[in-house]
Protein backbone atom coordinates (compact mmCIF):
# COMPACT_ATOMS: atom_id res chain seq x y z
CA UNK A 1 0.00 0.00 0.00
CA UNK A 2 1.37 3.26 -1.25
CA UNK A 3 1.94 6.23 1.96
CA UNK A 4 -0.80 7.94 0.49
CA UNK A 5 -3.22 5.06 0.65
CA UNK A 6 -2.57 4.56 3.89
CA UNK A 7 -2.45 8.10 5.12
CA UNK A 8 -5.84 8.45 3.92
CA UNK A 9 -7.28 4.93 5.23
CA UNK A 10 -6.03 5.98 8.88
CA UNK A 11 -8.05 9.25 7.79
CA UNK A 12 -10.83 7.41 7.16
CA UNK A 13 -11.15 4.89 10.06
CA UNK A 14 -10.60 7.87 12.41
CA UNK A 15 -14.02 9.34 10.65
CA UNK A 16 -15.66 6.61 10.87
CA UNK A 17 -15.21 6.19 14.44
CA UNK A 18 -16.33 9.86 15.41
CA UNK A 19 -19.25 11.90 13.08
CA UNK A 20 -18.12 10.50 9.16
CA UNK A 21 -21.91 9.73 8.63
CA UNK A 22 -22.78 13.36 9.88
CA UNK A 23 -20.71 14.56 6.94
CA UNK A 24 -22.52 13.07 3.84
CA UNK A 25 -24.87 15.82 3.67
CA UNK A 26 -26.76 16.82 0.51
CA UNK A 27 -28.28 19.75 1.27
CA UNK A 28 -25.26 22.42 1.61
CA UNK A 29 -25.78 25.97 1.38
CA UNK A 30 -22.18 27.59 0.93
CA UNK A 31 -22.24 31.55 2.53
CA UNK A 32 -21.61 32.68 -1.03
CA UNK A 33 -24.96 31.01 -2.75
CA UNK A 34 -26.53 33.01 -4.90
CA UNK A 35 -30.17 34.25 -4.51
CA UNK A 36 -32.29 31.54 -5.55
CA UNK A 37 -30.27 28.21 -4.00
CA UNK A 38 -31.73 28.99 -0.68
CA UNK A 39 -34.46 26.12 0.49
CA UNK A 40 -37.89 27.24 0.02
CA UNK A 41 -40.76 27.72 2.52
CA UNK A 42 -42.24 24.54 2.48
CA UNK A 43 -41.14 21.31 4.78
CA UNK A 44 -40.28 18.27 2.25
CA UNK A 45 -41.60 15.46 2.20
CA UNK A 46 -40.49 11.97 0.70
CA UNK A 47 -41.54 8.57 -0.18
CA UNK A 48 -40.10 5.74 -2.57
CA UNK A 49 -42.40 4.19 -5.04
CA UNK A 50 -42.15 1.33 -7.08
CA UNK A 51 -43.97 1.24 -10.69
CA UNK A 52 -43.72 -1.88 -13.12
CA UNK A 53 -43.61 -0.91 -17.12
CA UNK A 54 -44.90 -4.68 -18.56
CA UNK A 55 -44.02 -6.25 -21.12
CA UNK A 56 -41.02 -4.46 -22.79
CA UNK A 57 -38.37 -5.48 -24.89
CA UNK A 58 -35.56 -6.08 -23.14
CA UNK A 59 -32.42 -4.88 -24.90
CA UNK A 60 -29.87 -6.52 -22.42
CA UNK A 61 -31.02 -9.83 -23.48
CA UNK A 62 -31.22 -8.86 -27.00
CA UNK A 63 -28.38 -10.58 -29.03
CA UNK A 64 -26.86 -9.81 -32.42
CA UNK A 65 -29.79 -11.82 -34.27
CA UNK A 66 -32.42 -13.95 -32.84
CA UNK A 67 -35.49 -13.63 -30.84
CA UNK A 68 -36.02 -10.65 -28.82
CA UNK A 69 -37.36 -11.23 -25.30
CA UNK A 70 -39.55 -8.98 -23.42
CA UNK A 71 -39.87 -8.15 -19.72
CA UNK A 72 -41.42 -6.25 -17.16
CA UNK A 73 -39.30 -3.22 -16.44
CA UNK A 74 -39.48 -2.54 -12.44
CA UNK A 75 -38.61 1.48 -12.18
CA UNK A 76 -38.04 2.82 -8.80
CA UNK A 77 -38.73 6.44 -7.89
CA UNK A 78 -37.96 8.80 -4.94
CA UNK A 79 -40.59 11.15 -4.92
CA UNK A 80 -40.12 14.68 -2.79
CA UNK A 81 -42.78 17.36 -2.45
CA UNK A 82 -44.25 19.84 0.39
CA UNK A 83 -45.01 18.14 3.00
CA UNK A 84 -47.85 19.19 5.85
CA UNK A 85 -47.16 22.26 7.49
CA UNK A 86 -46.39 20.69 11.02
CA UNK A 87 -43.91 18.01 9.47
CA UNK A 88 -40.34 18.16 11.45
CA UNK A 89 -37.68 18.40 8.60
CA UNK A 90 -34.76 16.28 8.69
CA UNK A 91 -34.09 12.57 7.21
CA UNK A 92 -31.42 10.32 5.75
CA UNK A 93 -31.43 8.09 2.57
CA UNK A 94 -29.31 4.80 2.18
CA UNK A 95 -27.70 4.75 -0.83
CA UNK A 96 -24.72 2.67 -2.67
CA UNK A 97 -21.41 4.05 -4.11
CA UNK A 98 -20.09 3.81 -7.62
CA UNK A 99 -18.81 0.17 -6.70
CA UNK A 100 -22.39 -1.06 -6.58
CA UNK A 101 -21.60 -2.93 -2.96
CA UNK A 102 -20.85 0.01 -0.32
CA UNK A 103 -23.69 1.22 1.81
CA UNK A 104 -23.93 4.85 2.67
CA UNK A 105 -26.40 7.10 4.34
CA UNK A 106 -27.04 10.31 3.11
CA UNK A 107 -28.29 13.00 4.93
CA UNK A 108 -30.76 16.21 4.00
CA UNK A 109 -33.68 17.76 4.90
CA UNK A 110 -36.63 15.49 3.75
CA UNK A 111 -39.01 13.56 6.32
CA UNK A 112 -39.35 10.41 5.26
CA UNK A 113 -43.34 9.88 4.60
CA UNK A 114 -44.33 12.99 5.66
CA UNK A 115 -47.78 13.68 4.50
CA UNK A 116 -48.32 15.72 1.71
CA UNK A 117 -49.21 19.71 2.20
CA UNK A 118 -53.08 19.93 0.46
CA UNK A 119 -55.04 22.82 -0.69
CA UNK A 120 -52.77 22.76 -3.67
CA UNK A 121 -51.19 21.73 -6.50
CA UNK A 122 -47.15 21.71 -7.28
CA UNK A 123 -45.13 21.42 -10.81
CA UNK A 124 -43.77 18.01 -11.43
CA UNK A 125 -40.21 18.09 -12.40
CA UNK A 126 -38.38 14.33 -13.08
CA UNK A 127 -35.08 13.58 -12.66
CA UNK A 128 -32.94 11.20 -14.22
CA UNK A 129 -29.37 10.32 -13.59
CA UNK A 130 -26.49 9.16 -15.63
CA UNK A 131 -24.64 5.71 -16.78
CA UNK A 132 -24.32 4.73 -14.26
CA UNK A 133 -25.88 6.19 -11.45
CA UNK A 134 -28.81 6.18 -8.96
CA UNK A 135 -32.20 8.10 -7.81
CA UNK A 136 -30.08 9.96 -4.64
CA UNK A 137 -27.38 11.23 -7.35
CA UNK A 138 -29.43 14.27 -7.86
CA UNK A 139 -31.27 14.48 -4.16
CA UNK A 140 -29.74 17.51 -3.17
CA UNK A 141 -31.53 19.46 -6.48
CA UNK A 142 -34.94 17.24 -5.08
CA UNK A 143 -34.85 18.23 -1.82
CA UNK A 144 -34.13 22.06 -2.42
CA UNK A 145 -37.15 22.12 -5.54
CA UNK A 146 -39.34 20.47 -3.57
CA UNK A 147 -38.72 23.12 -0.66
CA UNK A 148 -39.98 25.57 -3.34
CA UNK A 149 -43.31 24.10 -4.15
CA UNK A 150 -42.33 21.34 -7.05
CA UNK A 151 -43.11 17.78 -6.69
CA UNK A 152 -39.57 16.03 -7.77
CA UNK A 153 -39.34 12.26 -8.94
CA UNK A 154 -36.34 11.02 -9.64
CA UNK A 155 -35.93 7.79 -11.17
CA UNK A 156 -33.63 4.55 -10.78
CA UNK A 157 -32.93 3.15 -14.74
CA UNK A 158 -32.85 -0.50 -15.05
CA UNK A 159 -29.99 -2.13 -16.37
CA UNK A 160 -27.96 1.43 -15.30
CA UNK A 161 -27.76 1.50 -11.81
CA UNK A 162 -24.66 1.09 -9.85
CA UNK A 163 -25.51 -2.20 -8.77
CA UNK A 164 -27.56 -3.70 -12.06
CA UNK A 165 -25.63 -2.25 -14.80
CA UNK A 166 -25.53 -4.06 -17.96
CA UNK A 167 -25.70 -3.14 -21.66
CA UNK A 168 -25.17 0.08 -22.84
CA UNK A 169 -28.38 -0.26 -25.78
CA UNK A 170 -30.56 -0.42 -23.04
CA UNK A 171 -30.16 3.01 -21.80
CA UNK A 172 -29.98 4.58 -25.70
CA UNK A 173 -33.04 3.26 -26.34
CA UNK A 174 -34.99 3.66 -23.15
CA UNK A 175 -34.28 6.64 -21.27
CA UNK A 176 -36.60 8.94 -22.75
CA UNK A 177 -39.60 6.19 -22.45
CA UNK A 178 -38.74 5.36 -19.08
CA UNK A 179 -39.10 9.32 -18.20
CA UNK A 180 -42.37 9.41 -19.85
CA UNK A 181 -43.68 6.17 -18.17
CA UNK A 182 -42.97 8.04 -14.88
CA UNK A 183 -44.92 10.87 -15.70
CA UNK A 184 -47.96 8.64 -17.03
CA UNK A 185 -47.87 6.84 -13.75
CA UNK A 186 -47.61 10.01 -11.30
CA UNK A 187 -50.40 10.89 -13.51
CA UNK A 188 -52.78 8.50 -12.11
CA UNK A 189 -51.88 8.14 -8.20
CA UNK A 190 -55.08 9.23 -6.22
CA UNK A 191 -55.29 10.40 -2.58
CA UNK A 192 -53.66 13.67 -1.07
CA UNK A 193 -50.16 12.96 -2.91
CA UNK A 194 -51.78 12.57 -6.28
CA UNK A 195 -53.69 15.76 -5.68
CA UNK A 196 -50.60 17.74 -5.00
CA UNK A 197 -49.10 16.94 -8.88
CA UNK A 198 -49.83 19.25 -11.21
CA UNK A 199 -48.62 16.68 -14.18
CA UNK A 200 -49.97 18.55 -17.07
CA UNK A 201 -47.36 21.07 -16.39
CA UNK A 202 -43.66 19.43 -16.00
CA UNK A 203 -40.21 19.96 -16.53
CA UNK A 204 -37.74 16.79 -16.99
CA UNK A 205 -33.82 17.34 -15.99
CA UNK A 206 -31.47 14.67 -16.93
CA UNK A 207 -27.70 14.67 -16.39
CA UNK A 208 -25.15 12.70 -18.98
CA UNK A 209 -27.28 9.64 -20.17
CA UNK A 210 -30.38 11.56 -18.52
CA UNK A 211 -29.81 14.14 -20.70
CA UNK A 212 -29.36 12.34 -23.49
CA UNK A 213 -33.30 11.18 -22.99
CA UNK A 214 -34.36 14.26 -22.17
CA UNK A 215 -33.20 15.57 -25.89
CA UNK A 216 -35.19 12.86 -27.22
CA UNK A 217 -37.62 13.31 -25.44
CA UNK A 218 -38.09 17.07 -25.82
CA UNK A 219 -37.83 15.97 -29.86
CA UNK A 220 -34.42 15.45 -30.69
CA UNK A 221 -34.64 12.30 -32.45
CA UNK A 222 -31.53 10.41 -32.91
CA UNK A 223 -29.79 9.91 -36.73
CA UNK A 224 -30.32 6.96 -38.66
CA UNK A 225 -26.75 6.31 -38.21
CA UNK A 226 -26.37 5.95 -34.39
CA UNK A 227 -29.12 2.76 -35.27
CA UNK A 228 -26.35 1.01 -36.20
CA UNK A 229 -23.55 1.54 -34.27
CA UNK A 230 -21.94 -1.89 -33.29
CA UNK A 231 -21.36 -0.95 -29.44
CA UNK A 232 -24.81 0.26 -29.72
CA UNK A 233 -28.61 -1.21 -29.51
CA UNK A 234 -28.88 -4.40 -31.57
CA UNK A 235 -30.94 -5.33 -34.23
CA UNK A 236 -31.90 -1.66 -34.52
CA UNK A 237 -33.63 -1.22 -31.14
CA UNK A 238 -32.96 2.35 -31.72
CA UNK A 239 -35.19 3.41 -34.30
CA UNK A 240 -37.60 3.55 -31.46
CA UNK A 241 -36.00 6.85 -30.84
CA UNK A 242 -35.01 8.18 -34.33
CA UNK A 243 -35.90 11.16 -36.43
CA UNK A 244 -39.00 10.91 -37.92
CA UNK A 245 -40.65 7.57 -36.78
CA UNK A 246 -43.59 7.39 -36.29
CA UNK A 247 -42.63 5.88 -32.51
CA UNK A 248 -40.50 9.16 -31.94
CA UNK A 249 -43.30 11.44 -32.72
CA UNK A 250 -45.49 9.54 -30.25
CA UNK A 251 -43.14 10.93 -27.49
CA UNK A 252 -44.33 14.54 -28.11
CA UNK A 253 -45.89 15.59 -24.77
CA UNK A 254 -47.67 19.33 -24.56
CA UNK A 255 -47.40 18.15 -20.21
CA UNK A 256 -43.49 18.82 -20.57
CA UNK A 257 -43.36 22.80 -20.50
CA UNK A 258 -39.13 23.15 -20.03
CA UNK A 259 -35.99 20.63 -20.05
CA UNK A 260 -32.78 20.65 -18.29
CA UNK A 261 -29.98 19.03 -19.96
CA UNK A 262 -26.69 18.85 -17.89
CA UNK A 263 -23.78 17.67 -19.61
CA UNK A 264 -25.61 15.61 -21.83
CA UNK A 265 -23.98 12.86 -23.32
CA UNK A 266 -24.78 11.87 -27.53
CA UNK A 267 -23.82 14.37 -29.74
CA UNK A 268 -20.36 13.33 -29.44
CA UNK A 269 -21.13 10.27 -31.24
CA UNK A 270 -23.07 11.65 -34.09
CA UNK A 271 -26.47 10.93 -32.31
CA UNK A 272 -28.36 13.76 -33.59
CA UNK A 273 -28.16 16.33 -36.79
CA UNK A 274 -29.32 19.56 -37.30
CA UNK A 275 -33.02 17.67 -38.42
CA UNK A 276 -33.04 16.14 -34.95
CA UNK A 277 -32.40 19.06 -33.33
CA UNK A 278 -34.70 20.80 -35.11
CA UNK A 279 -37.58 19.46 -33.26
CA UNK A 280 -36.81 20.88 -29.96
CA UNK A 281 -39.71 23.32 -29.63
CA UNK A 282 -40.06 23.59 -25.69
CA UNK A 283 -37.80 25.95 -23.49
CA UNK A 284 -34.38 24.19 -23.09
CA UNK A 285 -30.97 24.94 -20.42
CA UNK A 286 -27.87 23.08 -20.96
CA UNK A 287 -25.06 23.04 -18.35
CA UNK A 288 -21.57 21.56 -18.67
CA UNK A 289 -18.46 21.55 -17.46
CA UNK A 290 -15.94 23.79 -20.02
CA UNK A 291 -13.52 20.83 -19.60
CA UNK A 292 -15.69 17.90 -20.22
CA UNK A 293 -14.33 15.79 -21.80
CA UNK A 294 -17.08 12.88 -21.32
CA UNK A 295 -19.68 14.18 -23.28
CA UNK A 296 -16.99 16.50 -25.04
CA UNK A 297 -17.82 20.48 -24.43
CA UNK A 298 -17.60 21.26 -27.77
CA UNK A 299 -20.30 18.66 -28.89
CA UNK A 300 -22.78 20.16 -25.96
CA UNK A 301 -21.77 23.64 -27.92
CA UNK A 302 -23.05 22.09 -30.80
CA UNK A 303 -26.63 21.14 -29.27
CA UNK A 304 -26.87 24.72 -28.16
CA UNK A 305 -26.11 26.05 -31.59
CA UNK A 306 -27.89 24.08 -33.88
CA UNK A 307 -31.13 23.85 -31.26
CA UNK A 308 -33.12 26.38 -33.51
CA UNK A 309 -36.91 25.84 -33.00
CA UNK A 310 -36.91 27.32 -29.03
CA UNK A 311 -35.09 29.61 -27.09
CA UNK A 312 -32.50 28.02 -25.12
CA UNK A 313 -29.16 28.75 -22.82
CA UNK A 314 -25.96 27.46 -21.75
CA UNK A 315 -24.46 27.52 -18.48
CA UNK A 316 -20.73 26.96 -18.44
CA UNK A 317 -18.42 26.31 -15.43
CA UNK A 318 -15.17 27.11 -16.64
CA UNK A 319 -12.50 24.39 -16.54
CA UNK A 320 -15.18 21.88 -14.86
CA UNK A 321 -14.95 18.37 -16.39
CA UNK A 322 -18.32 15.51 -16.61
CA UNK A 323 -19.45 16.06 -12.87
CA UNK A 324 -19.63 19.88 -13.33
CA UNK A 325 -23.03 20.54 -11.57
CA UNK A 326 -25.46 17.34 -10.99
CA UNK A 327 -24.05 15.05 -8.51
CA UNK A 328 -24.53 15.18 -4.84
CA UNK A 329 -21.10 15.91 -3.11
CA UNK A 330 -18.79 12.74 -2.40
CA UNK A 331 -19.66 10.67 0.19
CA UNK A 332 -16.99 10.07 2.61
CA UNK A 333 -16.97 6.65 2.01
CA UNK A 334 -16.08 7.35 -1.65
CA UNK A 335 -12.85 8.72 -0.70
CA UNK A 336 -10.85 5.27 -0.35
CA UNK A 337 -9.43 3.46 -2.95
CA UNK A 338 -11.45 0.43 -4.87
CA UNK A 339 -9.66 -2.16 -5.78
CA UNK A 340 -12.44 -3.63 -7.80
CA UNK A 341 -13.18 -0.20 -9.80
CA UNK A 342 -9.20 0.51 -9.71
CA UNK A 343 -9.77 3.46 -8.87
CA UNK A 344 -11.52 6.01 -5.84
CA UNK A 345 -15.30 6.25 -6.08
CA UNK A 346 -14.54 9.60 -5.02
CA UNK A 347 -13.79 10.62 -8.91
CA UNK A 348 -17.24 9.82 -9.62
CA UNK A 349 -18.76 12.33 -8.13
CA UNK A 350 -15.93 15.25 -7.25
CA UNK A 351 -14.08 17.73 -9.96
CA UNK A 352 -10.53 18.44 -9.55
CA UNK A 353 -11.33 22.44 -10.17
CA UNK A 354 -14.65 23.09 -8.79
CA UNK A 355 -15.81 22.29 -5.38
CA UNK A 356 -19.39 20.59 -5.59
CA UNK A 357 -21.32 22.52 -3.09
CA UNK A 358 -20.74 25.46 -5.09
CA UNK A 359 -21.76 24.14 -8.12
CA UNK A 360 -24.62 22.29 -6.49
CA UNK A 361 -25.59 26.12 -5.07
CA UNK A 362 -24.91 27.40 -8.78
CA UNK A 363 -27.64 24.62 -10.44
CA UNK A 364 -29.70 24.99 -7.97
CA UNK A 365 -30.17 28.97 -7.76
CA UNK A 366 -30.45 29.18 -12.29
CA UNK A 367 -32.86 25.70 -12.38
CA UNK A 368 -34.88 27.71 -10.18
CA UNK A 369 -35.23 30.63 -12.26
CA UNK A 370 -35.88 28.74 -15.17
CA UNK A 371 -38.33 26.64 -13.56
CA UNK A 372 -40.27 29.32 -12.01
CA UNK A 373 -40.64 31.04 -15.13
CA UNK A 374 -41.67 28.26 -17.20
CA UNK A 375 -43.64 26.17 -15.61
CA UNK A 376 -45.24 28.81 -12.74
CA UNK A 377 -44.85 32.20 -14.75
CA UNK A 378 -42.89 33.90 -12.40
CA UNK A 379 -41.16 36.94 -12.78
CA UNK A 380 -37.46 35.93 -12.84
CA UNK A 381 -36.51 36.46 -16.69
CA UNK A 382 -33.92 38.59 -15.52
CA UNK A 383 -32.02 36.17 -13.57
CA UNK A 384 -31.20 34.53 -17.13
CA UNK A 385 -30.85 37.72 -19.43
CA UNK A 386 -26.67 37.79 -17.99
CA UNK A 387 -23.94 39.20 -19.53
CA UNK A 388 -22.53 36.02 -21.16
CA UNK A 389 -19.29 35.94 -19.60
CA UNK A 390 -19.69 36.81 -16.24
CA UNK A 391 -15.51 38.36 -15.83
CA UNK A 392 -17.42 40.59 -18.18
CA UNK A 393 -19.90 42.05 -15.42
CA UNK A 394 -19.56 45.67 -13.58
CA UNK A 395 -20.07 45.63 -9.97
CA UNK A 396 -21.52 49.16 -9.65
CA UNK A 397 -24.06 50.19 -6.63
CA UNK A 398 -24.88 53.14 -4.11
CA UNK A 399 -23.51 53.07 -0.84
CA UNK A 400 -26.69 51.05 0.51
CA UNK A 401 -26.21 48.48 -1.91
CA UNK A 402 -28.49 49.63 -5.17
CA UNK A 403 -27.04 49.13 -8.24
CA UNK A 404 -26.69 51.56 -10.42
CA UNK A 405 -27.30 52.29 -13.93
CA UNK A 406 -23.58 50.79 -15.32
CA UNK A 407 -24.58 47.70 -13.04
CA UNK A 408 -24.38 44.56 -15.14
CA UNK A 409 -22.84 42.50 -12.60
CA UNK A 410 -25.19 38.58 -12.48
CA UNK A 411 -28.15 39.33 -10.76
CA UNK A 412 -28.31 37.81 -7.59
CA UNK A 413 -24.67 36.87 -7.37
CA UNK A 414 -22.62 38.46 -4.67
CA UNK A 415 -19.62 40.81 -5.47
CA UNK A 416 -16.60 38.80 -6.96
CA UNK A 417 -18.81 35.44 -6.75
CA UNK A 418 -19.72 34.94 -10.53
CA UNK A 419 -16.03 34.25 -11.76
CA UNK A 420 -15.73 31.52 -13.49
CA UNK A 421 -18.88 31.17 -14.96
CA UNK A 422 -20.53 31.99 -18.55
CA UNK A 423 -24.07 31.83 -19.48
CA UNK A 424 -25.44 32.35 -23.02
CA UNK A 425 -28.83 32.72 -24.49
CA UNK A 426 -29.90 32.47 -28.00
CA UNK A 427 -33.93 33.17 -29.09
CA UNK A 428 -35.83 30.62 -31.32
CA UNK A 429 -35.05 31.33 -34.69
CA UNK A 430 -31.05 31.83 -34.00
Amino acid sequence: MSLRRAALSLTLAALASGTAAQTNRIDSMRPDAPALAATGPHTVGVQTLTFTNPDQIDVSGTNADGPIPTRDRVITIELWYPAAPDTRPGGTYTSLLRDGTTSVTLHGQAARNALPATGAQYPLVILSHGYPGNRFLMSHLGENLASKGYVVASIDHPDSTYDDLTSFGSTLVNRPWDQRFVLDRLAQIHGNLGAAIDTNTTAVIGYSMGGYGALIYAGAGVTQLSTTYEWGAPQGLLERNMIGTESHASLRDPRVRAFIAIGPWGMNTGFWDADGLSGIEAPLMLIAGGADDVSQYSAIREIFEGTSGTTRHLLTFDAANHNAAAPIPAPIESYAFNDDLGWSPFDHYADAVWDTVRMNNITQHFATAFLDHHLKGADTASYLALTPNAADGIWSADADGTPDNTHTYWQGFPNRTAIGLRFETREAGN
